[in-house]
């Protein structure tokens, strides 16, 4: 990354934003964190409380008159265009914001916006943004990046493509550079949800029995979030178009919730029975299977360490002890 200028993280004290967190102190650069703890919480961020590199603010970012507010204080006089943003803060509850549209409406499009507001109104002009697989939809095909038409089945899709359209007209009026991350599923240490944290907690409150949600065939792609933040950074330093958008993940088509059940099973509670359900989905909205084609990030440069399979069984040690 050439420039210098302050690093703003919203959702800075939440799983991926603790990871972002700590690779951006370590290129001895400024952050500021900005997070509303809902998912967030101060254990991810304690390790950083004595840099001097480092604060915290804790507003809503669904909050326009607030956001702008804290990130005028995280700028603390410095250019504003030598700013990023990185836009993290979002629902990151699939089946509540199915259930009530207007979570997602508030916390991942909203946010959104108002992030777009505040860089507009402050001269702020680079903006990192977390987006989704989930804005393909369920498409029985491979997932690239110029797939269209787009749409998405859950509320968090669909505002996540839609934030994506406003920061592409972001780009048209007074952003100089935007980078949009299409996330696959993400896990490792300090996650605060996803599908191992749930049978982590699942096994704690009954160590004899997993009830898994779907009949286990569902299959996806996962990346650990060590990995996640190295293609983002790598992205960022990299891709110098004015809007660049890229999938992020694994090179394989990734492993079924069978397999992770049985891997936290045997890690968790090796006498505990598995009961699967019967639908092909674990809740409404679920994209039950897809396969993602990373070739234009590979093309770029960048690979990822480990398969989906391999992260699985990285993750789950680390999750199921901090279930405790």
């Amino acid at each position: 990354m050439s420039e210098n200028g302050v690093q703003i993280i919203t959702g800075g004290a939440g799983f991926i934003g603790r990871c972002l967190t700590k690779r951006l102190l370590g290129r001895n650069l400024r952050v500021a964190g900005l997070d509303n703890f809902c998912r967030g919480n101060a254990r991810n961020i304690a390790e950083f409380a004595d840099n001097p590199n480092f604060s915290m603010r804790r507003v809503d970012a669904a909050d326009g008159t607030a956001l702008e507010g804290a990130m005028c204080e995280a700028l603390a006089g410095d250019d504003p265009a030598s700013a990023t943003v990185w836009h993290l803060a979002a629902n990151s509850d699939i089946p509540a914001g199915v259930s009530d549209a207007g979570i997602d409406l508030r916390d991942t499009f909203m946010t959104t916006f108002n992030v777009l507001q505040t860089m507009r109104k402050l001269g702020m002009k680079k903006l990192a943004f977390a987006s989704t697989s989930a804005v393909y939809g369920a498409l029985d095909t491979t997932l690239h990046e110029d797939l269209g038409p787009l749409f998405p089945i859950s509320n968090y899709g669909a505002m996540k493509l839609a934030s994506e359209a406003a920061i592409s007209a972001g780009v048209e009026s007074f952003l100089s550079q935007a980078w949009l991350y299409r996330f696959p599923n993400v896990i490792g240490g300090y996650a605060t949800h996803g599908v191992i944290y749930d049978f982590a907690r699942r096994l704690r409150d009954n160590p004899a029995r997993l009830e898994v949600l779907g009949d286990g065939t569902q299959q996806k792609a996962y990346l650990l979030v060590d990995e996640l933040v190295d293609a983002m950074l790598f992205i960022r330093d990299k891709a110098t178009s004015p809007l660049n958008y890229y999938n992020i993940g694994p090179i394989d088509d990734g492993v079924t919730v069978k397999f992770i059940a049985e891997e936290t099973v045997r890690v968790a509670s090796p006498s505990a029975a598995i009961q699967y359900g019967k639908s092909k989905k674990g809740w409404v909205g679920d994209v039950p299977k897809f396969v993602y084609s990373t070739r234009k990030l590979n093309t770029l440069g960048w690979t990822p360490k480990v398969s989906s399979a391999e992260a699985i069984r990285t993750a789950i040690p680390l999750i199921w002890q901090e279930s405790a």
